[in-house]
């Protein structure tokens, strides 16, 4: 019984996103502008992440395999 409350609860929040474009609330405003700039940024401009926020996938796949290289630090436990 617990457990089908609780996906119960979890289906009931999973549905809960948003709908509408996000605004600031009533009583808030969007941060200031940054330090150079004259123009505050967009709600949509703050959500973008940049580069270092979310780089690139660098994965190499293998093609064949490779003999490992000597690894010097690769010692046997004491």
């Amino acid at each position: 019984m617990r457990t089908l409350i609780l996906c119960g609860l979890g289906l009931a929040l999973a549905a809960c996103g948003t709908r509408a474009p996000l605004t600031p609330p009533e009583d808030a405003s969007l941060p200031v502008a940054p330090y150079g700039t004259n123009e505050k940024p967009t709600s949509e401009e703050l959500l973008q992440l940049d580069a270092l926020a979310a780089p690139e996938r660098s994965v190499e796949l293998r093609r064949r395999s490779e003999d490992r290289a000597d690894d010097p630090f690769d010692l046997p436990p004491e």
